[in-house]
């Protein structure tokens, strides 16, 4: 309840600033509301290449699914709908461990970056952890 009267004080501040600018038209999209909405209306999507992914459950059950360059894990489950037992429980904010990955050895060294302090912290919680 407390996370809803923020964000509804939030919402009411960026209106009344928004309000202050009359400058801008209706179809215009102002500075400061751009970078948090993350989108803008007036600019195609851009067409990000697809890849495809085959989660392979502990049982060896094979899962395709489908997602684009810079989706993460976590985003190509939630928009496949896809049952993975509680992955992704904390919704991505680093506050549970249910989403770890096990690769094999040559993928994960060549991975681009390593987990961070943080992530590792996490880990340690983790349910069959491995190294990689």
């Amino acid at each position: 309840m407390a996370l809803v009267k923020q964000f509804q004080r939030f919402s009411r501040s960026i209106l009344g600033i928004a309000s202050n600018y009359t400058k801008y038209t209706s179809n215009t999209t102002l500075p400061f509301l751009q970078a948090t909405r993350g989108t803008s209306t007036t600019q195609p999507l851009s067409k990000k290449q697809e890849v495809n992914i085959t989660f392979v459950k502990a049982s060896g059950e094979k899962i395709k699914a489908k997602g684009k360059v810079g989706d993460t894990i976590l985003d190509i489950v939630v928009n496949n709908e896809i049952d993975l037992d509680g992955y992704g429980a904390c919704e991505g904010t680093l506050t549970c461990s249910t989403c770890h990955l096990i690769f094999p050895k040559d993928i994960y060294d060549a991975l681009p970056d390593k987990p961070t302090d943080e992530e590792l912290d996490m880990l340690d919680l983790a349910y069959e952890l491995t190294d990689t």
